[in-house]
């Protein structure tokens, strides 16, 4: 089996014709690192290198699928960044690039052959709500949590999936809100095939994965074609082109850098705390006042 420093890979020790991929960093409420990225695109490698593997279930050890991005160091740090650039004027290209890379590895998922799952527990939110969405199909605990709340301010969702997912008016309700569902309402919706109470969380996703399982893989594979091809016709690459481009904008515009000098003045707890109590973000000239302020503050 492959080793990684982020995640596990290997196929489910009773039906090997699952490949099992957790996510493991449950310290972090398995948030994404640096190499977290890459590393699920050589585990979805992996799995469809294996002729006996037909389906991958995604999923989080510890309290929950997926936090997010690993935000804590990045928001409160000074020094510079891809993501996070403190010269000026930022280099738009550079944050594209980087940011470019993730979705392209998130996106191992969506272009896999073989199936893959997202077994959702806990919260699958911000960048966890991108890989979770990334996968085939969603399977929810009913008290599961998925969304992404950046979109009030520093962040865009790069892959694009929520609109392709759910349709243009609820996509906007989210991007607009910053709002999250539960599993229920996820279903509901339509953005999750399944939700079942928690303790059966498991159970309902090996049900799910053991029925694909026995389709053959070329069966699978084209199916899969045939639905991608359509999406791709509707043009998500370039979607999320210009998501990955405003995702970098969020960040580096005024309401942007307002965030970052808040979140290193206060902490990046105070400044997630702001960001999702529905207080108005500040913007514009209210934004650039209070980060000369903050930087008078720091001396800068």
């Amino acid at each position: 089996m492959p080793t990684f420093s982020t995640l596990t890979i290997e196929q489910d020790a009773q039906s090997p014709r699952v490949a099992r991929l957790l996510l493991s960093r449950p310290e972090r409420f398995n948030a994404i690192s640096h190499a977290m990225p890459g590393e699920i695109r050589a585990a979805v490698e992996w799995a469809n290198a294996n002729d006996e593997v037909h389906v991958i279930v995604v999923e989080g050890t510890g309290k929950g699928f997926c936090g997010g991005y690993d935000l804590v160091d990045t928001a409160e740090q000074q020094a510079d960044h891809p993501c996070q650039q403190e010269r000026y004027p930022w280099d738009p290209m550079v944050d594209y690039a980087c940011m470019k890379r993730y979705t392209e590895d998130f996106m191992s998922l969506w272009r896999s052959p073989k199936p893959t799952i997202a077994k959702v527990h806990g919260a699958a939110v911000a960048g966890g709500s991108d890989i979770a969405l990334c996968c085939d199909l969603l399977v929810m605990a009913e008290d599961a949590r998925i969304g992404y709340m950046p979109t009030r301010v520093w962040g865009c969702p790069t892959t694009a999936m929520w609109t392709y997912r759910l349709g243009p008016a609820r996509a906007k309700q989210l991007m607009f809100t910053g709002d999250v569902l539960d599993g229920r309402t996820a279903a509901d919706w339509g953005l999750a095939n399944l939700v079942a109470p928690p303790v059966e969380l498991e159970e309902r996703t090996m049900q799910l994965a053991l029925r694909i399982a026995g389709v053959p893989r070329s069966h699978l594979a084209m199916h899969k074609m045939v639905v991608n091809q359509a999406m791709l016709t509707m043009g998500l690459e370039q979607t999320q082109m210009f998501a990955t481009v405003f995702d970098g904008v969020t960040r580096h515009n005024p309401e942007g850098l307002w965030f970052r000098r808040y979140a290193q003045e206060a902490g990046f707890k105070a400044a997630i705390q702001w960001r999702d109590s529905g207080k108005p973000i500040p913007e514009g000239d209210e934004a650039r006042a209070l980060i000369r302020d903050i930087e008078a503050r720091r001396g800068e």
